[in-house]
């Protein structure tokens, strides 16, 4: 694939360019159908001339259907954007990244989704397809899952098929919750992962920043004890990474108290623990669940977090840790392939 892009480069650079276009409409029509011009084309940041010329072109060519209600993919448009995929990586040059944050770093595996979250949602929604299609591949019957809460990890369930033949799988939240949006809470993804997998489920209802006191108490409550002991038995672990600063006003910090974890030297923040950009803990949360001492126990865990901003967080926590999985996406790696001095 790759020799065939480059020739594909060398000859004719415009097709590349124009098969690269081609992609962002369908792919961002695909995810926010039916979707009319003007919207989308505030959406990719396009003029509504040039994007009138490539969607005419594409309907013509039966990829894509336009009516009152807006623009939506044929069936053929559907199938195609899959086949693409794996073209618009090679063309992107993502290989070569992905291997060097592999070596790099030590991960057993990286997947790069081309695009950049800051700029496009929808490349949220591709890396919970991609941490599901390798949950989906690795899941043996006996497995208890942990998930996070977070934007992105809550994309893993919606892009999950459902699963039949799985037997005595448990899904568990990986750490007690940030109080924020039910819709990204730890417990709400547990929920309805564990509907895909046609799991069991155990929720864990502690909130973060609790007293030493009172967290002490809850702990010893039998219930909550019990979750936690199927808690440590994880054998996959799927979870986010967060910036320290913007995890720290999700969990209701006040300014004084983010304002002395960034002091400390924290860019990073993954299941209650705030990491430092060479990877050492500088501060911790205090909440209940999984802890730094049961990575080394946990036979899978997958990493996602993307968005050339989260770089550096993503940097901090690879240096900490090497997962068995990175799922990230382009702006991330080729923000964090500069920050490593790599080329």
């Amino acid at each position: 694939m790759e020799e065939v892009v480059e020739l594909l480069q060398q000859i004719a650079p415009e097709i590349t360019a124009v098969v690269e276009n081609r992609y962002t409409i369908l792919r961002n029509i695909y995810f926010n159908q039916p979707i009319g011009r003007r919207a989308l084309s505030s959406l990719i940041s396009w003029s509504e001339r040039q994007l009138r010329a490539e969607a005419k072109q594409l309907e013509q060519q039966g990829l894509l259907k336009i009516d009152q209600k807006g623009m939506e993919l044929t069936s053929a448009g559907e199938e195609i954007i899959f086949k693409i995929e794996r073209f618009i990586y090679h063309l992107r040059g993502l290989n070569p990244i992905a291997q060097w944050i592999r070596q790099r770093f030590n991960c057993g595996y990286v997947s790069i989704v081309p695009g950049n979250a800051d700029e496009d949602e929808t490349v949220k929604i591709q890396l919970g397809k991609e941490a599901a299609k390798y949950l989906k591949k690795t899941i043996n019957h006996g497995d208890v899952v942990a998930i996070t809460g977070g934007t992105t990890v809550a994309q893993l369930p919606k892009a999950m098929d459902k699963i039949s033949g799985l037997k005595d799988v448990m899904v568990v939240p990986g750490r007690g919750g940030l109080g924020e949006r039910v819709e990204i809470e730890s417990n709400t993804i547990t929920a309805e992962l564990a509907k895909k997998l046609n799991a069991q489920y155990r929720l864990l209802y502690v909130p973060d920043n609790l007293s030493p006191e009172t967290m002490e108490s809850i702990m010893n409550e039998p219930g909550i004890r019990e979750i936690l002991q199927i808690v440590r038995k994880t054998n996959i672990l799927i979870h986010g990474i967060g910036g320290a600063e913007e995890i720290g006003r999700r969990r209701g910090l006040s300014k004084q108290e983010i304002a002395a974890i960034i002091k400390k030297g924290a860019v990073a923040e993954a299941f209650g623990y705030y990491f430092d950009k060479d990877g050492k803990i500088v501060h911790t949360s205090t909440s209940v669940g999984l802890s730094n001492t049961d990575l080394k126990n946990i036979r899978i865990v997958i990493t996602i977090a993307g968005g050339a901003n989260k770089a550096s967080a993503i940097q901090a926590f690879l240096k900490y840790h090497s997962p068995t999985v990175l799922i990230t996406d382009e702006g991330a790696a080729r923000k964090l392939l500069k920050l490593e001095g790599g080329e």
